[in-house]
């Protein structure tokens, strides 16, 4: 069985990425991209699928692990009867093609060790053919993919047909490397240099160590923020700058259940969130290239904008399902690919517009060719911002007015009349600024329900929705108004426990029904973005000590090496949906910087109000 979704790890070479559990079982790797087919696939089904264990021979007196310091080199650690051992789990950023390397190194005494490869190409589905090509190498090939691991020591390697066993041991001192690359199989005979382990690790350590160095944030949380900031760095694919929402797909947000989706994809609405977040952060590189990232995959007609695409922008990414494989704790269906692609979300549209400012305003360069098509995607707002549509949670229920779409076609045009002041648009400000007057008029009317004195998820419905919590943030509304605050108070009927759901539960589909909204039977967690929006809105509402309690709540259910999935159970205390998360990470250092300048702001206060009353007159 897979192990808890909080119980695995991430690696990654910055083009795609591994899950390695507390037992030292490597159960998700795809290869040769995030969402190329999973060669390792146990996570979502048996270790048949496709895994690579290593570890100590006998039941471990103790185990622990962590990141070596602010790196994404994995360190675990097993004290057995005999003695110590620390297996060192990495992935080199990409050279040629992807490497696993693992190192596993005697601590103190004697410690027998064992290993199980199967790799398995397809999402699991395929069992390659395997051969030992020499005592140290076995080789794997089947259809486009070829495997090959080198064992840099001599070791007990026995290969079968369902992969291959290792058997050695390690004393105090002594080091042995293992490098699982692929290729793809018409090039899998080639000489191409297989990375020495040491050498592979001492640059993989030098890589992270630097980039690291460069984070800005000094606050409180800056254990929370760097290893958020390094999660997302992973999730890059760096030859073209998207980020992927996840590193998995069809893990489940109600185990048992059918709400599985495939998150190794990049979502336009995570553009703006994600830019401002390295930007403050002081990696401009990364913004600019995600940026850049954003506008080539938006070329072209505005009404044919996706939610979302694949790393190169691809806009095929069909969703479909993956019989052969039994799902996470019997979650099925498994899906591989996003049939939310295919959706109209209207959101999208002015998180694209707010990510384009927003870049603007960090000092990235917008072309003047950005011209036509400001012009042309708000052309197209204008003329579809009143049809319904599936909203920002991609709901599979029947499109609705959601008052989210509403507000973010509203931010389309306040930022539009933004850029036009300094891109030679002014002759479109009157229009713009009439639509954005119209859309806000129209959310107050329709979307505010004055009895229980909140914004609700869609018109004409008495939900709530956490996306309202983003509303001052948007500038919408400012903080002070008395329909933000409203609003902020009544989040309390989505609170589970200290976190926050998305949107109100339905009784429905508590009972075996479908929900009401999003077309799916079942529940799910608390959504962890939204908790920290709600840290967000109570920062600027006024309340920073419930701001802090909250952000210090969601710190708390990071895993042991600190990494988020989207949804937590408070019920179960367990992860829940794809991990690790980038909008839960990206919320986190968001958040963090919220809360940092209300310290700062709240320190200048108190030095001013010290100067002053150190100028102020004594009496005689």
């Amino acid at each position: 069985m897979a192990g808890k979704i909080e119980d695995y790890a991430l690696i990654g070479d910055l083009e795609t990425a591994a899950l390695v559990g507390r037992d030292g079982a490597i159960d998700w790797l795809c290869v040769p991209r995030f969402d190329s087919p999973a060669s390792f696939a146990a996570l979502l089904g048996t270790a048949r699928n496709g895994q690579w264990w290593m570890g100590p021979a006998g039941r471990p007196l103790s185990r622990r692990r962590a990141y070596r310091g602010e790196t994404l080199v994995l360190d675990t650690v097993w004290e057995t009867v005999g003695g110590t051992v620390r297996l060192t789990d990495f992935m080199p950023p990409r050279r040629q093609f992807p490497c696993v390397v693992r190192i596993v190194e005697g601590l103190s005494g004697h410690v027998r060790m064992c290993g199980e490869l199967g790799p398995r190409f397809d999402h699991g589905r395929v069992v390659p053919r395997n051969w030992a090509a020499g005592e140290r190498v076995m080789r794997s090939v089947a259809g486009p993919d070829a495997m090959s691991l080198l064992c840099e020591e001599p070791v007990d390697l026995s290969v079968t047909e369902a992969g291959a066993s290792l058997r050695f041991s390690v004393s105090a001192g002594q080091r042995l490397g293992f490098v699982l690359r692929w290729t793809p199989s018409h090039l899998a005979d080639t000489d191409a240099p297989v990375p020495d382990a040491r050498a592979a690790l001492a640059e993989t350590l030098r890589f992270w160590h630097d980039w690291s160095a460069k984070c800005r944030y000094r606050g409180p949380a800056r254990e929370a923020v760097i290893r958020s900031l390094i999660t997302l760095k992973a999730l890059t694919y760096a030859p073209t700058g998207g980020i992927v929402a996840a590193a998995t797909c069809s893990l489940p947000e109600s185990p048992g259940g059918e709400r599985n989706w495939d998150y190794r994809f990049c979502w336009l609405r995570d553009s703006a969130f994600t830019l401002s977040c390295l930007m403050r952060s002081g990696y401009h590189e990364e913004a600019t290239a995600w940026n850049a990232w954003l506008i080539r995959t938006i070329a072209g007609e505005p009404s044919d904008l996706q939610p979302v695409y694949g790393v190169c922008g691809e806009r095929r990414i069909d969703e479909r399902a993956a019989p052969w494989l039994t799902g996470y704790e019997d979650s099925s269906p498994v899906r591989i690919g996003n049939a939310a692609a295919d959706q109209v979300q209207l959101d999208v549209y002015g998180e694209v517009m707010n990510t384009l400012y927003s870049a603007l305003r960090s000092g990235v360069t917008l072309d003047v060719r950005m011209r036509s098509l400001i012009v042309s995607f708000m052309d197209h707002v204008e003329k579809s911002w009143r049809d319904p549509d599936r909203g920002l949670w991609e709901v599979r229920g029947p499109p609705r007015h959601f008052v989210h779409s509403k507000v973010m076609s509203w931010v389309a045009a306040d930022r539009a009349l933004r850029l036009a002041r300094v891109m030679g648009l002014r002759s479109r400000e009157q229009r713009w600024r009439l639509m954005r007057d119209l859309v806000r008029r129209e959310v107050c009317d329709r979307g505010w329900d004055a009895r229980q004195r909140s914004f609700v998820q869609y018109y004409g419905s008495r939900r709530i929705d956490a996306s309202a919590l983003l509303l001052p943030k948007l500038g919408f509304l400012p903080p002070g108004d008395r329909r933000v605050r409203g609003t902020v108070d009544a989040m309390r009927r989505l609170d589970h426990d200290g976190f926050l759901r998305r949107y109100e539960e339905d009784d429905a589909a508590r009972t075996g029904g479908l929900h009401e909204v999003d077309g799916l039977p079942g529940g799910e967690g608390a959504f962890l973005a939204c908790s920290l929006w709600y840290a967000d809105a109570l920062s600027l509402v006024g309340r920073g000590d419930e701001a802090r309690a909250v952000f210090d709540r969601v710190l708390s259910v990071r895993n042991d090496v600190g990494l988020l999935s989207e949804e937590w159970d408070p019920a179960k205390g367990r992860h829940l949906g794809n991990t690790p998360q980038a909008f839960s990470h990206v919320a986190v250092v968001n958040t963090a910087f919220v809360l940092d300048d209300i310290r700062t702001a709240a320190r200048r206060q108190r030095s001013a109000r010290t100067a002053c009353s150190s100028r102020m007159p004594v009496s005689p």
